[in-house]
């Protein structure tokens, strides 16, 4: 499907939502070391999980939100708070103040307005999209923010250390303006959400209890729930990324020479190779998410989700067996390429099996996924101090071979009911 075929919401929201991005990656890998340099290494990594765990939290009622009150209204909501926390965050660390403790208290809030965000914005995809163009249209998405991921970073580089006021505080302009943009050019997406009769006795806590009743009914739909454990299973390999691999790759690289003609030679230290490696990881997504999304189309759902993790478990234990910066690139090649495989199907295979009225939810509950990784993969880190790093990476490559066994169970479950249902309705 074309761009120019596109829906006029998503057209639009490409464009804002790369602007943000971009401004968004040019001071988020960055914020880490602000914060260690802040509160210590310790504190630091504890309040970051802390922030991750209302992240999650933000997720889950994001998805809630999105499907009683509207996708286009908690896209808005969200967009203006985001850009609101940037501005004060700029504001914390000026030449006027410097209270790093209201930095860490934006950022928070930041990500949990991100987080409101997601689950409607991927909703309202499924709304507009038809089933056989969702993935390419997933696929351009993801796209748009890997070449953010590229570029962002790059420009932080130049930017950040010596711009960092004006740069959050373009930031949150930026979320602003998007917010104004999809309030004035978008429509509403969402079906009509019925609410339940009442007798007019209801608490102002009751639609917190709805809402753990209505995840309650997504968590009892077995292949939904195998659907996030192996997810997160997987998860465990590609979330190394900017965990464990960093320590590795500056542990067994020391200037390796990675280019030789005649007396002229290009070497790279640990710190280059891991920068090398990631930049690979980026530039490769960006340029073949659509390519390999369309590729992988034209095969069972099944076939491609066991491959990924099976590609993954294959990368990862390469990863612990190589201490040779063309074996790490060839590593990150076949890892990317796992990655690649679900980029734009994984959103596509959430908004068939979920209800119509329950889009929000469904894809807020698959996020699960990730925000749940993150919060284990650095274990890994432990591990290698435990194990070494060659059986380290083992044991995560097995958990990739339990995903794939997983994610062939829950399709074997799915392929049955969906016969069950074609026999009901037949």
């Amino acid at each position: 499907m074309r761009i120019r075929d596109w829906d006029h919401n998503l057209k639009i929201r490409l464009f804002g939502e790369a602007m943000m991005n971009i401004t968004f990656w040019m001071f988020f890998p960055f914020l880490t070391i602000y914060f260690a340099d802040a509160f210590g290494k310790g504190k630091a990594g504890l309040l970051l999980v802390f922030s991750q765990v209302f992240s999650v939290l933000a997720n889950l009622m994001g998805g809630y939100c999105a499907d009683r009150f509207g996708r286009k209204k908690m896209m808005v909501l969200s967009s203006l708070g985001q850009g609101l926390a940037f501005i004060v965050f700029a504001f914390s660390d000026s030449q006027w103040m410097q209270l790093p403790v209201l930095g860490f208290i934006c950022f928070t809030l930041a990500g949990v307005f991100g987080s409101f965000y997601w689950p409607a914005s991927q909703a309202m995809v499924a709304d507009v999209v038809d089933e056989k163009d969702r993935s390419s249209v997933f696929a351009v998405f993801y796209t748009s923010i890997n070449i953010a991921v590229v570029f962002g970073p790059i420009l932080g580089a130049i930017f950040y250390v010596h711009y960092r006021f004006q740069l959050l505080l373009v930031a949150g302009l930026i979320c602003m303006v998007l917010a104004l943009i999809l309030a004035v050019w978008t429509r509403e997406t969402a079906p009509v959400f019925k609410a339940m009769e009442t007798n007019g006795t209801e608490k102002w806590y009751d639609f917190l209890i709805t809402q753990v009743r209505e995840y309650r009914i997504i968590f009892k739909d077995l292949t939904f729930l195998l659907y996030i454990i192996a997810g997160v299973l997987a998860a465990q390999t590609f979330m190394q990324l900017d965990m464990l691999f960093p320590v590795y790759i500056t542990e067994v690289i020391h200037n390796q020479t990675v280019l030789a003609l005649g007396d002229w030679s290009f070497s790279v230290s640990g710190e280059q190779a891991f920068g090398l490696i990631l930049s690979e990881n980026g530039l490769l997504v960006a340029l073949f998410t659509i390519v390999v999304t369309k590729w992988m189309t034209t095969y069972k759902e099944r076939n491609v989700f066991v491959l990924s993790s099976g590609l993954y478990a294959i990368a990862i234990v390469l990863f612990g067996l190589t201490g040779s910066i063309w074996g790490l690139i060839f590593a990150m090649a076949l890892f990317t390429f796992a990655e690649l495989m679900t980029a734009g199907i994984s959103q596509n295979f959430v908004s068939k099996i979920a209800p119509e009225h329950m889009r929000g939810q469904y894809f807020a509950a698959a996020s699960l996924r990730f925000t749940i990784g993150r919060t284990i993969a650095p274990f890994a880190i432990p591990m290698s101090l435990w194990f070494g790093y060659t059986w380290t990476f083992i044991i995560l490559g097995l958990l990739a071979v339990l995903s794939a066994v997983l994610y062939y169970v829950m399709f074997q479950m799915y392929e049955k009911k969906q016969v069950v249902q074609g026999a009901q309705v037949g």
